[in-house]
């Protein structure tokens, strides 16, 4: 499958970068079907492996839909081809952002959502670089656009993400200041992350939770698990779960 950004899909003609999506792995809920999750891995990573954790969960009610990123050359690794939903060069506030990339993932994601439907809740959630996409989706649904102005399509009822950051934070005040309605506020957002994060710093969780605030996102939860690294556990799943089930009303069914 490929998508070549949200100009493309929302009728512009403006030429962008093809990018070439992996396998879409799809779990079909065991209940009444209430809620679509669309869950985004990690760099270098697969849709695959958290399709396999998300068969254990007790959410009959959910619909997971679990996307594999294009293969790209990565900054970060000099170059080296990894599974990413963006280009990345610096894991820091002070890294460029990779605007084109970002909007082409969440062009993506917002087109699995797309074909759901109309009584169905849509969220997006992810680990990592997952997160980080997650998150920057729901900077595009608080201002009802992509980073290059496109609409964004998506009626978003929650995003989640783990052990993540918030990209395009520089530019984030201005992109919500610009929109008079914020759909973000109360739009509600779950983030985990362990203190002993030695990829993606516990720092970095706490700033996106405070840049999220400043910028009027007002329905955010902010969970931190000491001495877990960069990784998932059993108390974390739990709180994610109970989470869901409250936020998007979900009757266990």
């Amino acid at each position: 499958m490929s998508f070549s950004g949200p100009s493309i899909g929302s009728g512009g003609s403006t030429a962008r970068r093809a990018f070439e999506f992996g396998r879409t792995y799809v779990l079909r809920p065991k209940g009444k079907h209430q809620a679509t999750i669309v869950w985004l891995h990690g760099l270098g990573d697969n849709g695959g492996s958290w399709s396999q954790i998300f068969e254990t969960l007790p959410l009959p009610n959910i619909k997971w839909i679990c996307p594999t990123a294009p293969t790209r050359p990565i900054s970060l690794f000099g170059g080296f081809p990894s599974t990413a939903w963006f280009d990345v060069a610096d894991l820091s506030e002070d890294g460029p952002d990779d605007m084109e990339g970002m909007d082409a993932a969440a062009g993506h994601v917002a087109n699995l959502l797309s074909t759901e439907p109309a009584d169905i809740k849509l969220a997006i959630g992810g680990f990592s670089m997952g997160a980080a996409t997650s998150l920057y989706s729901a900077t595009c649904f608080s201002s009802g656009k992509y980073g290059n102005g496109d609409p964004y399509p998506a009626n978003l009822s929650a995003v989640v993400g783990f052990s993540g950051w918030l990209p395009g934070a520089k530019t984030l005040s201005n992109r919500i200041a610009s929109d008079a309605t914020n759909r973000g506020a109360s739009l509600p957002i779950l983030l985990c992350h362990g203190t002993a994060d030695d990829v993606v710093q516990y720092k970095f969780g706490e700033k996106s939770v405070q840049k999220l605030s400043s910028c009027g996102f007002n329905d955010v939860t902010f969970k931190s698990y000491r001495g877990l690294g960069h990784y998932t556990n059993p108390q974390e799943i739990d709180d994610f779960c109970n989470w869901l089930t409250s936020k998007l009303n979900l009757d266990g069914k």
